[in-house]
């Protein structure tokens, strides 16, 4: 009953506090709905709260795997094409122990996220919120229930027969490879393991005094040496932060000056229009326009498909692979006007 009562009043506070926010600024902002805070509100916590109800098989999961996963992560997790691969690095005596043994071995080429991650929440909520890539919040609670299910049966967590639920998530968890890798002996935030410390190192307080000029740093790559070690752009892995410069050709001075080829006598409204869609629908997320992404270049597949906009639609449609290398697309779930307008717009404007 005190809790009961505990948790009224903090609600109580909460909408005083938020009604006072409001009312501070006539006609500016509202109190969110119910619905609205619903939609926002999808975190797991580490203790499984947050969880819905739901559940799914190894057998399910592998099928939305193979559908909307293995593009980009290989089709048994261990690619490392696109992304740094998720299976690989875990044995069934890790499972045991619960530290992966393999994190110790420097011959080991690269940690894998079953290497590293020690809570299975963790990973619920990301698939849940970010995944597929091209289209996040897409999954149902079943589909991620069951996707994990197939992630935990290939890093050798779960059988082959294995149904994912919220019910027996917690006795899951007790199962991951590097469920006792987590430590708090960083000084990052307070923690058991950190002794007497009771407060974390991020205490310093901007003294806003004798600042120091602003610095400046560039760097800049002479002309005879911008292609020495071929092109950088084919040296990186193709999704992340950092991101190789197009060597092959000189530099560009003049960011707003387009690349000769690409969309030069497009009209403006037309491609702005086009793009828009293209952002819309993720399809940016794998292709750029002028260069090679996870995708080839729009402007490539529009040199080698022109006037075809109703092969083009289909190709968007129903996905494939094999033309463009071994990264295949995906089936889009974009309108049929939608893929019809960016069909026309590869097969007679995209490059002219």
């Amino acid at each position: 009953m005190f809790r009961l009562l505990k948790s009224v009043l903090l609600l109580a506070c909460l909408c005083t506090h938020v009604f006072a926010q409001t009312t501070s600024f006539p006609g500016v902002g509202r109190i969110a709905t119910p619905k609205e805070v619903g939609a926002w509100d999808i975190d797991v916590r580490p203790d499984f709260k947050g969880l819905p109800a739901g559940s799914g098989s190894v057998a399910q999961g592998q099928e939305v795997w193979e559908s909307k996963c293995a593009s980009c992560h290989g089709v048994f997790g261990e690619s490392n094409e696109v992304f740094m691969p998720l299976i690989g690095g875990t044995s069934p005596e890790d499972v045991k122990t619960g530290h992966v043994a393999t994190l110790l071995r420097k011959d080991f080429p690269a940690r894998t996220t079953f290497m590293k991650v020690s809570t299975l929440s963790t990973l619920w909520d990301y698939i849940n919120r970010a995944m597929p890539w091209t289209s996040p919040k897409s999954l149902k609670p079943d589909e991620v229930y069951g996707v994990l299910a197939y992630m935990l049966n290939l890093a050798t967590v779960v059988p082959d027969d294995f149904v994912l639920s919220n019910k027996n998530m917690a006795q899951v968890q007790q199962l991951m490879p590097n469920r006792l890798g987590m430590q708090t002996q960083h000084a990052m935030w307070p923690g058991d393991e950190m002794g007497n410390a009771k407060k974390s190192d991020t205490r310093n307080t901007a003294c806003m005094k004798n600042c120091a000029a602003e610095v400046v740093l560039s760097s800049q790559l002479p002309d005879y040496a911008r292609n020495a070690h071929g092109n950088l752009a084919d040296q990186n892995r193709l999704v992340g932060a950092q991101k190789g410069a197009l060597t092959t050709q000189p530099e560009r001075k003049d960011l707003s000056t387009p690349i000769k080829g690409v969309t030069e006598k497009l009209e403006p409204s037309k491609s702005d229009a086009v793009l828009t869609l293209l952002q819309k629908n993720n399809c940016m997320a794998c292709h750029a326009v002028d260069r090679k992404l996870v995708g080839p270049a729009l402007r490539d597949v529009a040199q080698k498909y022109p006037n075809q906009a109703e092969y083009l639609a289909k190709k968007i449609k129903s996905g494939g692979m094999g033309i463009w290398g071994n990264i295949p697309m995906p089936a889009q779930s974009a309108s049929d006007s939608d893929i019809q307008t960016i069909a026309n717009w590869l097969a007679k404007d995209a490059v002219k």
